[in-house]
């Protein structure tokens, strides 16, 4: 019996999703486990199996189209099999592939037609543009726009107003210009050409699901979270150091990001109020300490979640963001692997970004913007000598964290990266 494939829920926010590829085609064979189509959600493009063997007998979202979860995706049955009873039943519209119709297609890209402007070439505005002045000084008869106080200095000097540009409203000459009058060189004509020409154009891209889950999450967390922001530098010398000193193990290969990732999990140990959610009705503290760690990826950012970070050391941590790092920007992550975060970083070091704040990512009550780690003259022991400085800035929902609670954190965060010993303990 044939068995109807229905739009999956591949994310806990997912309310449609788009087929952005198929890998089957109507009338091939499908086995348990095949790659059936890749489905772009509001958070990535996931890859979706087949859960049963048979021949594809109909497609029910085309390439490119939208559709709410739990709609019908695609029919898999035995070859020959009518599915027109099935739809009926399940109340589909007609068959994609069936009724021979063109499948629907994402919104193309939309180039603007060019407008060319026309070459540059010398104007004469009236009564913006003073008349052209020949080389011995006559004018061609037009009116020339001048103050009073403007003609009267200009006799004075002896200046001939048609050779004068003026910077006054519609080009009227002013006072100012008669005083930083200079005549050209050649005793020619002055001319004013018109503004400088060019093509334009624009190209329209229609948002991805990701974008567009994005924009709402964010505008949600921008403007109903009331963001504060606490900043702190941070020595990096001994962190530099402790770094160099663990990467010369052979296999070992940390990065300050995971440094970074390691202390935040030890200082909200020590700090469980920052370790909660916003919830509406209720703040939600949370026992377990789970760091999300924003990755950039093509379509937008997504946040995978290193769970029960505390429990991990510095190399362990490492090597589980770079995997899911990569995997995210394959669009091989699992949704369930960027879920539950208690607590995020965003580190915008690597890009030379010094210092910066980010949007809380909601239902978080903190989030932790990281910069560069940057050489800079410090004040040591009333010496100014040559330092290594990263600046921290904890964006804060106010509604579930206070200042000094804020605060008191990111001075253990200070503590721990500047004595990095105390995290190998």
């Amino acid at each position: 019996m044939a068995e109807i494939v229905r739009m999956p829920k591949l994310s806990d926010t997912m309310t449609e999703g788009v087929v952005a590829e198929w890998h089957k085609k109507v009338g091939d064979k499908v086995s348990e486990g095949d790659l059936l189509a890749d489905i772009e959600t509001d958070k990535a493009t996931m890859e979706f199996e087949s859960f049963y063997d048979g021949v594809l007998l109909h497609i029910g979202v085309a390439k490119g189209a939208t559709a709410p979860v739990n709609d019908i995706l695609a029919i898999i049955g035995k070859e020959g099999e009518d599915v027109q009873a099935l739809l009926k039943d399940a109340g589909s519209a007609a068959p994609v592939e069936e009724v021979k119709k063109e499948p629907k297609k994402a919104e193309p890209v939309v180039e603007a037609t060019p407008v060319v402007m026309p070459d540059p070439t010398p104007v004469k505005t009236e009564p913006a543009v003073a008349a052209v002045a020949t080389s011995n000084g006559s004018t061609s008869g037009e009116r020339v726009f001048a103050s009073p106080l403007a003609k009267k200095m200009a006799a004075e000097k002896g200046i001939n107003l048609s050779t004068v540009t003026g910077s006054g409203e519609n080009h009227r000459i002013v006072k100012r210009d008669i005083e930083n009058y200079q005549p050209a060189a050649n005793g020619g004509s002055q001319i004013i050409y018109a503004a400088a020409t060019g093509t334009e154009s624009f190209t329209d891209v229609p948002n991805s699901q990701m974008r567009k889950a994005i924009a709402k999450a964010l505008s949600a967390s921008k403007f109903s979270a009331p963001h504060f922001y606490l900043k702190m530098e941070v020595d990096m010398d001994n962190a530099i150091a402790a770094r160099e000193a663990i990467n010369q193990q052979e296999g070992v290969k940390i990065s300050f990001n995971d440094m970074v990732i390691k202390a935040v999990a030890m200082a909200l140990r020590r700090h469980p109020k920052v370790n909660a959610d916003w919830m509406g009705d209720f703040i939600r503290y949370n026992n377990h300490i789970h760091v999300g760690v924003a990755v950039a990826v093509e379509d937008g950012l997504v946040v995978p979640v290193v769970k029960y970070t505390d429990a991990k050391g510095i190399a362990q941590i490492g090597a589980e963001i770079k995997d899911l790092a990569s995997r995210a920007r394959d669009k091989k992550i699992l949704p369930e692997e960027m879920q539950g975060g208690t607590f995020a970083v965003s580190n915008l070091g690597m890009y030379g970004i010094e210092d910066f704040t980010s949007i809380i990512n909601p239902p978080n009550g903190c989030i932790l913007s990281v910069g560069q780690i940057k050489q800079t003259p410090v004040v040591k022991n009333g010496q100014i000598v040559p330092g290594n400085v990263m600046k921290l800035s904890l964006s804060c929902d106010h509604r579930v964290v206070d200042g000094a609670v804020g605060s008191d954190f990111l001075r253990t965060l200070k503590e721990l990266l500047e004595n990095p010993v105390k995290m190998l303990v």
